[in-house]
């Protein structure tokens, strides 16, 4: 993709922030609108891939070799949606990816490409290959693009010039997304949260609401140092996919369950607004989680928390 002539891509920028600036403010916005009831309550669940990423490293597996088992796990736990990211759909990987999905009839409707959106040459690459896989996914029920814009090497605060290059790049992939009938959702880890939020505010307050939604992580906000309520509450209506893993005594527990971050107060706030994107079950290790199941186990154990917290329908 390449910027019009007769304009440098600073100018260009700089007009697009600006644009998205006046529009949110024009609406009287910060993070979002404020949040308008759906028609019901009615959350999809789903299920992230990186818990087993971390185990195929330890078993020194490739994604290659443990496919199936990855997929047959998710399915034997219960979940009718999964969220994936890029790996699964190399061009050696995706077809066999497709075929397991149908066979264990997952429905990957949200899905996670990496991406870099400070740097130009790179952010284009990043939003012309999210658009291929959304392309690429959409017949199989993909309906929502997450992105998480990566930090600068040691966290290194992006410069302001990096902001609007980011915000850009961002605006432009929220806006091919819907022109497929897609939706795009930023998530964030730590980094987008240090100076005040900084970075998350950023991109908050220089896209458009109605192309640009919000993926919080809840966990990751509160190690953040953020108030999960708070933070939830500043999304608004852009609110459309919650990641969910819980820690006790600050520590991330092997699977999803009562700990440090009060989900029942989540699941309320959620009831209220009558809350119809997606939560998705994203279990993870670190150093002191001491895992007692087989995997599989967690993640169903996972689910059934899931489903009692946040009132979902029984699956089994």
């Amino acid at each position: 993709m390449t910027i019009l002539s007769g304009q440098t891509r600073r100018e260009m920028l700089s007009g697009v922030s600006k644009l998205a600036g006046a529009t949110l403010l024009s609406r009287g916005l910060l993070f979002g609108s404020s949040p308008t009831a759906a028609v019901r309550y009615d959350p999809k669940l789903s299920v992230q891939n990186y818990i087993w990423i971390q185990r195929l490293e330890v078993e020194k597996k490739t994604l290659a070799e443990g496919l199936e088992e990855v997929l047959s796990s998710f399915h034997d736990a219960g979940y009718p949606r999964v969220e994936l990211g890029t790996g699964f759909f190399t061009t050696e990987l995706r077809d066999k990816t497709l075929a397991l999905l149908d066979k264990y009839k997952m429905v990957p409707e949200t899905f996670f490409p990496n991406s870099t959106m400070h740097e130009a040459a790179a952010a284009e690459k990043s939003v012309n290959d999210a658009l291929e896989l959304a392309q690429l996914l959409k017949p199989h029920g993909t309906r929502v693009i997450i992105v998480n814009p990566v930090p600068k090497p040691n966290n290194v605060s992006k410069t302001d010039e990096e902001l609007t290059t980011q915000a850009h790049y961002v605006a432009q992939l929220g806006d091919e997304l819907n022109r497929l009938g897609m939706k795009l959702a930023l998530h964030h880890h730590t980094p987008e949260l240090i100076n005040n939020q900084r970075e998350w505010r950023h991109l908050m307050q220089h896209t458009d609401p109605d192309r640009v939604y919000c993926c919080v992580d809840v966990h990751w906000a509160y190690r953040g140092g953020q108030d999960a309520m708070t933070f939830l509450r500043a999304a608004g209506d852009r609110l459309l996919v919650l990641h969910l893993r819980n820690s006790k005594e600050g520590i991330w527990m092997e699977d999803f369950g009562s700990g440090d971050v009060d989900y029942p107060e989540v699941a309320n706030y959620l009831r209220a607004i009558k809350f119809d994107g997606y939560l998705v079950v994203e279990l993870a290790y670190e150093t002191g989680t001491q895992p007692t199941r087989p995997l599989t186990e967690d993640l169903r154990l996972s689910r059934l928390y899931t489903e009692k917290v946040f009132g979902l329908p029984a699956l089994a």
